[in-house]
């Protein structure tokens, strides 16, 4: 017979490749995060002939003070919780989100990471990225600022166990999203079925292009409750996630757009995050 530990150890990978809930978190964001119609209509950011940043429609209203709540699921095995919420700071927005290891996964591989990012919310233009990391015996503070006079991203990282410390700049074009800000650029998008759009992203490292495409309308139920959904696969066309997976987001059929269920096909496995509520 197996204990708790044991068991842990046989329905989980190695830690190199283990279920790492803020990694996944960062992962699943920077394919889902935003899309760009190929042909839009609003005033657009390049990155190239195709990738580029739609600033949102004059009407479109932010979920201020909404936070939606996740279950990460693995296996079958509930791994984690995920957090998103999103409120005004200033002139700009802020996103804020939280990834947590729970049962089981925790009791292998410990996650408590910490996110914030601002955006200009009339372009979408992300201005600065921070990040608190606890994973297994790993901690780091991290924070990444959008240069765009200059067109670079600054990333700043310490590693709170060695004390070691890192600068790394890298080229963006001179408007870019980022992990967290990009899941309300996609929800402000028409999301039309069979639709297809192209955005740059950064996390601090090199730009990466990611593809979307509405696949098509669903009924999707969550503990949250059954939605009628849009069905939008997102995989990175570009960068250092280029051919590391494939993402699934369904977003609710109506003007909120709300992320109910999301689902990340990776080499060692498949995640899903299914929305539990919707704190206000």
């Amino acid at each position: 017979m197996f204990g708790p530990q044991d068991s842990a150890q046989r329905l989980i990978p190695p830690i190199t490749q283990s279920a790492r809930i803020g990694h996944i978190v960062r992962l699943l964001s920077l394919f889902i995060l935003s899309a760009i119609p190929v042909a839009p209509q609003q005033p657009t950011a390049t990155i190239g002939p195709l990738a580029q940043i739609v600033a949102p429609p004059a009407a479109h209203r932010f979920p201020n003070g909404q936070t939606y709540v996740y279950a990460v699921e693995w296996h079958l095995f509930t791994a984690g919780t995920a957090t998103v919420h999103i409120e005004p700071a200033g002139p700009e927005q802020k996103v804020s989100a939280t990834a947590d290891s729970v049962g089981v996964a925790n009791m292998v591989y410990s996650v408590r990471d910490r996110f914030e990012a601002h955006f200009n919310p009339t372009s979408f233009c992300s201005t600065v990225v921070t990040k608190h990391t606890e994973e297994g015996s790993h901690k780091r503070d991290t924070q990444v600022r959008f240069d765009y006079p200059n067109r670079k991203s600054v990333l700043n990282e310490k590693n709170l166990k060695t004390g070691e410390s890192k600068q790394v700049e890298n080229d963006i074009p001179h408007c870019v999203t980022d992990v967290l800000s990009g899941f309300y650029y996609l929800a402000s998008l028409p999301l039309k079925p069979g639709e297809s759009y192209l955005f740059p992203v950064s996390d601090g490292g090199k730009t990466a292009d990611v593809a979307a495409h509405v696949e098509a309308k669903d009924d999707t139920k969550v503990p949250a409750g059954t939605f009628h959904t849009l069905r939008v696969s997102c995989e990175a066309t570009s960068g250092n996630l280029k051919g590391r997976g494939k993402i699934w987001v369904w977003f609710s059929d109506d003007p909120n757009r709300t992320p109910v269920q999301m689902r990340a096909k990776l080499s060692w496995g498949t995640l899903v995050f299914r929305l539990q509520r919707i704190d206000r």
